[in-house]
């Protein structure tokens, strides 16, 4: 049988993204919460363009690991895992089609966000007569960008080892909830959530001050939450057998 070209792969998981009700939802919410909180922040912040850019983040952060969770694990949800892993037998090949996709999807919201940004931050200038601020640390953005990548990553990996969509995304979206309470368990809570929180290790990524020491912490809850997970579901998916 002739080989299926990786980028077929790509473009059948990338449309697959969007496919689906719950795919179509969630684009649609992005957009809408991406404009509405970036003109919301405008007209209480100020003309300020980071800060506005920034702001698009909060949603994103929720959502996009939400979608990369129902794309890895579309074909367990939808009894499709037979049929596609017949037609394309090496399954690594396949998880790889469907963990790219996401991750291009966050890079372009966060392009959407930034070209939402320029005429809000114009317009509530004008509007305010209040000169606009329109200094961006390249750092910065790219680190902001870089944290959201991470985030749907960790979205991915958490549904290619649990293949259940519920679950992965009540790991996801309690992360954040779950690290917070440990970190108020005295010294012993704040150090685990110093170094395994991704949440809180991204910190420093996202406004661009990262430190030798941040870098290590960011090494290792990326080592927790994005390349143990996804090493061990590939694994998983890999040597399972499809009924």
């Amino acid at each position: 049988m002739t080989s299926i070209p990786f980028s077929r792969l790509l473009l059948v998981e990338t449309r697959k993204l969007f496919d689906t009700r719950s795919g179509k939802i969630l684009t649609a919410v992005l957009v809408v919460l991406t404009v509405a909180s970036v003109v919301g922040r405008g007209l209480v912040a100020g003309p300020r363009l980071f800060t506005l850019t920034g702001t698009a983040g909060i949603g994103f952060g929720v959502l996009l690991p939400v979608l990369a969770i129902l794309a890895v694990t579309g074909e367990w949800s939808h009894r499709t895992a037979l049929t596609t892993f017949t037609l394309e037998p090496r399954r690594a090949r396949v998880l790889a089609a469907k963990f790219l996709p996401p991750l291009a999807v966050t890079v372009l919201a966060a392009l959407c966000a930034l070209l939402v940004a320029v005429p809000t931050t114009a317009a509530v200038s004008a509007v305010r007569h209040a000169p606009a601020d329109w200094e961006v640390s390249p750092l910065a953005l790219l680190g902001w960008v870089a944290t959201l990548v991470l985030l749907t990553a960790m979205g991915s990996a958490l549904g290619v080892l649990s293949l259940n969509a519920p679950v992965a995304i009540v790991v996801c979206l309690t992360n954040t909830i779950l690290w917070s309470v440990v970190g108020r368990l005295g010294e012993v809570g704040r150090f685990l959530a110093e170094w395994f929180d991704l949440g809180a290790t991204t910190a420093p990524l996202a406004t661009g001050t990262m430190t030798g020491g941040d870098a290590v912490r960011l090494a290792t809850s990326i080592l927790l939450w994005i390349a143990l997970p996804a090493v061990l579901g590939t694994l998983r998916v890999t040597r399972a057998e499809i009924g």
